[in-house]
């Protein structure tokens, strides 16, 4: 008699496919499907439910872009009642603020994996207070909070009075993101030649990303190497004034823009370096997926970054007050040294093979949703 498969509702905000989305992939991917049959509720459709499709998982759409929405509520209730949905892994605040009514209405074991906190030192007071206070609703209203790094964990107990949370680092998929396989030749299509030295930036272009400080340093620099050239990959409110900014300081020709792709590790395999220049994160998936690819990495010395990465071993951080300028030095360092780039593009990816796998990582997540079903049924 086939034992019957506890049906696992993982939700996140939107289609979009960024940190917290190729995360879900990589836990949808690797579940132990003998046990587990998950199902998957977006707040926008995109790229990545129609990948979720394609790879048979039941995915759908009920779309919302604020949080909080009390309108969508009960249709997301009836949604997990038709599904005969056992547990509810939440993955970030917006998610996780338009699904507890229901997963607590149900009486369902409640996940929320927070991606990053919806708060950030740069918010004006009365935005930040009114944040934490949403913060501390939804991790009192959850069964098991999941922290994805210990900087993560800290500022949560920082701000959120009797918080408390598991460390599940992100694990990623050094199948696809493995630069000794084959992959497609991303110089060629954009005809970028073989000596050229690529600086590469794959993240969304907004403030938190700080797209336009990475122009502004390359700007500053680009004199110095005339064989360099800087790939930048996303999309975004900030990308039309990025645009404008290269136009302005004369750098057209230096600078290639991408929308969003999703051959991540085609485009990582075409770049020498990869830089973040971020003012927070909870942990950068992008980071750790350009760490696999065997990449020297430029990063800003943020929340969970440090934790992953040691100075001058398998990466260059960089602090965000000076980071015009420090983007800059340590773009002319690394493009200078093709021995530097490739000893740290060895202990970059050395990091990841033996502490952030997509199996051992879903492992860890399993035996969370177990304990808690347990407990449940008691």
């Amino acid at each position: 008699m086939a034992t019957t498969k506890i049906r696992v509702l993982e939700t996140i905000r939107q289609g979009q496919i960024g940190g917290g989305e190729s995360h879900l992939l990589n836990l949808v991917e690797n579940l132990d499907r003998d046990r587990f049959e998950p199902v998957v509720l977006s707040f926008t459709d995109g790229p990545m439910v129609n990948k979720l499709k394609d790879m048979g998982v039941q995915t759908e759409v009920i779309y919302t872009e604020r949080p909080f929405d009390i309108s969508k509520w009960s249709k997301v209730k009836r949604f997990m009642q038709t599904n005969r949905i056992s547990l509810v892994h939440a993955h970030g605040t917006r998610a996780n603020s338009n699904v507890f009514w229901a997963a607590k209405r149900l009486q369902l074991p409640l996940v929320y994996t927070i991606h990053g906190w919806s708060f950030h030192p740069d918010q004006k007071p009365l935005l930040k207070k009114i944040r934490i206070m949403g913060e501390q609703l939804l991790t009192s209203k959850t069964d098991v909070n999941i922290s994805v790094s210990m900087a993560n964990q800290e500022s949560g107990k920082k701000y959120i009075k009797g918080f408390q949370s598991v460390i599940v680092n992100y694990g990623i998929d050094q199948k696809k993101f493995n630069p000794d396989r084959p992959l497609n030749n991303v110089r060629k299509e954009l005809q970028i030649p073989d000596d050229t030295t690529i600086v590469l930036f794959v993240a969304r272009f907004l403030h938190q990303k700080q797209p336009l400080k990475l122009v502004e340093a390359f700007g500053r620099v680009a004199h110095q190497l005339p064989h360099v050239k800087l790939l930048m990959v996303g999309d975004g409110d900030q990308k039309p004034r990025a645009l404008e900014m290269v136009k302005a300081l004369g750098i057209s020709d230096r600078v290639i823009f991408q929308p969003f792709r999703q051959d991540v590790p085609d485009v990582l395999a075409a770049a020498d370096m990869y830089v973040l220049p971020s003012l927070w994160e909870g942990l950068p998936i992008g980071l750790l997926e350009a760490m696999a690819m065997r990449k020297a990495i430029i990063c800003t010395r943020v929340d969970g970054t440090p934790e992953v990465i040691q100075q001058g071993q398998n990466g260059i951080m960089i602090n965000t007050d000076k980071m015009e300028t420090d983007i800059g030095e340590a773009i002319v360092r690394l493009a200078n040294d093709p021995a530097l780039r490739s000893q740290l593009g060895r202990e970059a990816q050395a990091t990841i093979s033996s502490t952030f796998s997509a199996p051992t990582m879903t492992r860890h997540i399993e035996s969370i949703y177990t304990e808690l079903l347990e407990k449940y049924r008691k």
